[in-house]
């Protein structure tokens, strides 16, 4: 089993920054994607940021530029580093992890971000 636990929302004003956490914990390896989704109010969940284990990123066009996804191997933690926020960007951030074998699909709770304008 994978636990996640993100951290870090709030509200924000437009232009600023924040940062999520994502603790994982459980059976982990280091080989997992991990990445961050979102849900906006009344909209379908959607993809934000994945990291590879060896580092390689891919984004969302809405938030290329804007926002990285580094990540800890060490301590098996993934952040979102989220800059020049938008009031579009208020939504649900959820963390998740993916293997593919076997296959793992895990998310966090979700943690929340409001951009006020």
């Amino acid at each position: 089993q994978v636990q996640l636990v993100e951290s870090g929302g709030g509200l924000v004003q437009a232009g600023g920054s924040l940062r999520f956490s994502c603790a994982a914990s459980g059976s982990i390896r280091r080989s997992d994607t991990m990445g961050w989704y979102r849900q906006a109010p009344g909209k379908q969940r959607e993809f934000v940021a994945v990291i590879s284990d060896g580092g390689n990123t891919n984004y969302a066009y809405s938030v290329k530029g804007r926002f990285i996804i580094p990540r800890d191997n060490s301590k098996n933690w993934v952040y979102l580093q989220m800059d020049s926020l938008e009031p579009a960007d208020t939504a649900a951030y959820y963390c998740s992890l993916k293997r593919a074998t076997p296959r793992v699909d895990s998310w966090g709770q979700g943690t929340e971000v409001t951009v006020s304008s």
